[in-house]
């Protein structure tokens, strides 16, 4: 009985040892093989897509290209495909509000994989919270999207056009348009005629040697005028490069600014007939006077005002000078005869 107790025991303690070796082995494979760690160290996201593209149970889920969990379902639903996925919780500060979910490759084969873009500064998705989905770059799916987008585009295009909206509609359904399209067609055909036969200023200048060398004659007095002033030739030249003359004409100026300060001040007659009241008052007056004598001679007042208005006083003054001319014309010939004096003593 002994003996048989003993074999018994050392039975059950292989068992035990086996069972505890086969759940260790199970573990390590999990743990190896799937590469999302012990349960316990994950927690649980989703994700929602139109389309997985063959993406299955086990596939890896990456953030930033690093292995940090795998698929644990995907499920088909009425608003489209639901992947459940299991994060490493160390990443859990990657996965934020701001990370997008997108559908990656691990090879050439197509092999699916979830690929989430590093959210930092973000919000961390909790425990069974979605991701935001995205769409890879250069993925069949986004090509297929921008390329779908296009042909709505042309299609909204050929439509406006159909409904003449915009300067090509109106050019494919407007008649007027077109006319005045084809006239200007028809008015640029004219001009580029007109300027090919050397009609025109565009046309003797685009034909007509001499109006091409003309104008590089100009040209050329153009750099010359521009190469003497470079070098200081003329009183421009001496302006731009003398600085001589540049202080000289500044010198100017000053003794200009000078006067004008001199004149605001009220100093000299110019000074004070500016800004002396006294002064321009007595002009002011004198003027007046003026002003009375030349209308008082326009009135024909005084002698002068006769003068400049009597006609007849003009012609006996002018008689009288010619008299005064005559007598003495005469004294002249024959003095004897007005200049006799007798002198007698007693």
């Amino acid at each position: 009985m002994p003996r048989t107790h003993s074999l018994a025991w050392a039975e059950l303690k292989f068992g035990i040892i086996s069972v505890f070796a086969l759940i260790l082995a199970g573990l390590l494979i999990f743990a190896v093989g799937g590469g999302g760690g012990m349960p316990w160290q994950n927690y649980t996201l989703k994700a929602r897509f139109g389309n997985v593209a063959g993406l299955m149970a086990g596939s890896p889920v990456r953030v930033a290209g690093v292995q940090v969990g795998t698929v644990d379902q995907v499920l088909l639903s009425a608003t489209g495909v639901e992947v459940w996925f299991d994060v490493k919780d160390s990443y859990r500060p990657l996965v934020t509000d701001k990370s997008t979910a997108v559908l990656g490759t691990i090879s050439l084969l197509g092999e699916g994989a979830v690929d989430i873009s590093a959210g930092l500064g973000g919000t961390p998705v909790p425990e069974w919270g979605y991701v935001t989905p995205g769409v890879a770059e250069g993925s069949i799916a986004q090509m297929t999207t921008e390329a779908t987008a296009s042909l709505n585009e042309a299609k909204q295009l050929v439509s406006d056009i159909r409904a003449g909206k915009g300067t090509i509609g109106k050019l494919f359904t407007d008649e007027s348009v077109y006319r005045e399209f084809d006239g200007l067609v028809r008015a640029a055909e004219r001009v580029a005629s007109s300027v090919n036969n050397g009609k025109g200023s565009v046309g003797r200048l685009v034909n007509d040697p001499k109006m091409y060398n003309e104008l590089e004659a100009s040209l050329a007095n153009l750099n010359a005028i521009t190469s003497s002033l470079r070098k200081g030739e003329g009183s421009l030249g001496q302006l731009m490069n003398d600085p001589a003359f540049a202080k000289s004409l500044n010198q100017t100026t000053s003794n200009l600014e000078t006067m004008t300060a001199k004149l605001n001040r009220g100093e000299g007659t110019a000074g004070k007939l500016l800004n002396d009241d006294a002064l321009y008052k007595r002009l002011d007056g004198m003027t007046a006077r003026l002003d009375t004598v030349l209308q008082q001679l326009n009135d024909g007042q005084g002698t002068a005002g006769q003068l400049l208005h009597d006609k007849q006083l003009y012609e006996n003054m002018n008689g009288t000078v010619s008299e005064m001319r005559a007598l003495i014309a005469e004294i002249k010939k024959d003095p004897k005869k007005y200049l006799n004096v007798k002198v007698s003593i007693f």
